[in-house]
């Protein structure tokens, strides 16, 4: 494995678990002896996009901003994680094209029912009581990748399971450091 980062690029619907999959990878990826940054959306939406709506041009420089992040932290050797709903397949794949470094999609796919089932912020409720409107999934179209290089399923699969199907991936494709670091003295 080279130095360069990467970046892995989560995408899927509000409360499908893309950031409980990022923040659980997260500390696996750097006791392997890899250079981790976690770009959430929620967090990126209040540090970054400040003042940006849910408009589809709103969420298309969002997302543009997140790419951009991204970007330079991978072509410095460090894995960015992306955890934001990116809906439109249009600006993923946008971003996928000037990534300087590898881009590995996951889809966090999640049927609606069970997201609503789940609901553990209220959102969705609000979104079908018309309270918050251009709700991804409701109000709002989401596109599902056409060619994600991992799917999970976070219905059916633990988030172990989940996790290791990302690291296998990234282990098969050479992507990561697999050791931990040694110690300096």
């Amino acid at each position: 494995m080279s130095d360069k980062g990467l970046t892995l690029w989560f995408t899927g619907l509000s409360g499908s678990g893309k950031s409980t999959l990022a923040q659980y990878l997260t500390p696996k990826l750097l006791a392997m002896g890899n250079k981790v940054e976690t770009l959430d959306g929620d967090e990126v939406r209040e540090n970054l996009s400040k003042g940006l709506g849910f408009s589809k041009e709103d969420r298309d420089t969002n997302i543009r901003r997140i790419g951009f992040v991204a970007n330079l932290l991978a072509r410095n050797g460090v894995i960015a994680i992306t955890a934001a709903i990116s809906p439109y397949r249009e600006i993923r794949n946008e971003v996928r094209k000037r990534a300087q470094a590898p881009f590995v999609e996951i889809f966090v796919s999640c049927p609606i029912d069970v997201l609503e089932d789940r609901d553990t912020k209220g959102l969705y409720k609000k979104a079908r009581a018309g309270i918050i409107k251009n709700f991804t999934g409701v109000s709002d179209p989401y596109e599902d990748p056409e060619n994600p290089e991992v799917l999970v399923d976070t219905a059916t699969e633990s988030i172990e399971e989940s996790a290791e199907k990302i690291l296998s991936y990234l282990r098969r494709r050479s992507l990561i450091h697999d050791r931990a670091p040694t110690a300096v003295r």
